[in-house]
């Protein structure tokens, strides 16, 4: 299948370099030169012009995944209108709030066009593991034709579902991040005490390896915990500044108008404000590693 994608950052390249592995035809467009060099030289085509990228696709359906910041979504679908042909696809594989996602598809079901969103968790080791994948659409048989790339991108071990309408892709996205937010809240409290409770020098490696080993907390965070802690058990040249990328504070703002509780959630989301705050100690280093470790964000402020 040939698609383009818009955005070769740390999952926009992996993105790319999966789907040739596969055998798809990828257009890779970007604004940064060193990264079309990067793509180029594992077998994409590589554009710097919308138009470029739109002619490239020649007879071929145009299907265009963006895999960026979600602040700069609406104004590239406006750039994309005046150019698409119909029956183009544009799919929004980025953390984008899932009504903002809803006014998208309508922009492009004017000019008979169709916009699939993606929600993508796997972070920088999707390209080995496989992405999972959380999909909205209108049409259920945008979904279906976008299939082999959802399969490509989901092996060996990811997954993919279609949830519905457009939006609720992002949707589920959004709720699967603020649980995060809880689930690595608790894991880097846990290590804290560990580390600064009554009972000195703890191996909090060793800690989260018997964890990993079929406990009840086993999971991919834990098991990132372990790294993070035989590379720098004192978490040295790490601030504790921790960032939020938008999605618990969402969540909240949506649990709120439905009078739904949430408080691990606020709890989680409320330290990472603090922390930007100068609010730091060792749980939120450990909170700013695991970020890096699964999405290779920075790492300090």
């Amino acid at each position: 299948m040939t698609i383009a994608i818009q955005g070769l950052g740390k999952m926009g390249m992996q993105i790319a370099q999966k789907l040739i592995s596969d055998n798809h035809d990828v257009i890779a467009f970007d604004l940064n030169q060193v990264f079309l060099n990067e793509a180029s030289g594992f077998g994409a085509k590589s554009v710097s012009d919308k138009r470029q990228l739109v002619d490239s696709f020649g007879s071929n359906r145009v299907v265009i995944w963006m895999m960026i910041p979600s602040e700069y979504v609406a104004s590239e679908i406006d750039d994309w209108l005046k150019i698409l042909p119909e029956r183009s696809i544009i799919i929004d594989g980025g953390n984008s709030n899932f009504s903002d996602t809803g006014s998208n598809a309508k922009k492009l079901e004017e000019i008979n066009c169709s916009m699939i969103d993606v929600g993508t968790s796997g972070g920088v080791h999707g390209l080995k593991n496989g992405f999972s994948m959380m999909v909205g659409a209108n049409k259920k048989e945008d979904f279906e034709t976008i299939e082999p790339i959802l399969i490509t991108l989901s092996k060996p071990e990811g997954d993919y579902k279609y949830f519905g309408r457009s939006g609720s892709g992002h949707y589920v996205k959004m709720i699967h991040n603020a649980i995060e937010y809880g689930m690595m809240e608790s894991l880097a409290e846990g290590f804290n005490l560990l580390k600064n409770g009554p009972m000195k020098n703890i191996n909090l490696a060793d800690a989260a390896t018997v964890w990993q080993h079929h406990s009840v907390i086993t999971s991919w965070l834990n098991e990132l915990c372990i790294d993070i802690f035989k590379n720098n058990p004192e978490l040295a040249d790490i601030d504790g500044y921790v960032a939020e990328s938008g999605e618990a504070r969402w969540t909240l703002q949506m649990a709120k108008d439905l009078s739904i509780d949430a408080p691990a959630i606020q709890s989680a989301f409320d330290v990472r404000l603090k922390s930007q705050q100068g609010e730091v100690n060792f749980t939120t280093k450990i909170l700013a590693a695991m970020r890096n470790s699964f999405g290779g964000h920075k790492i300090n402020k």
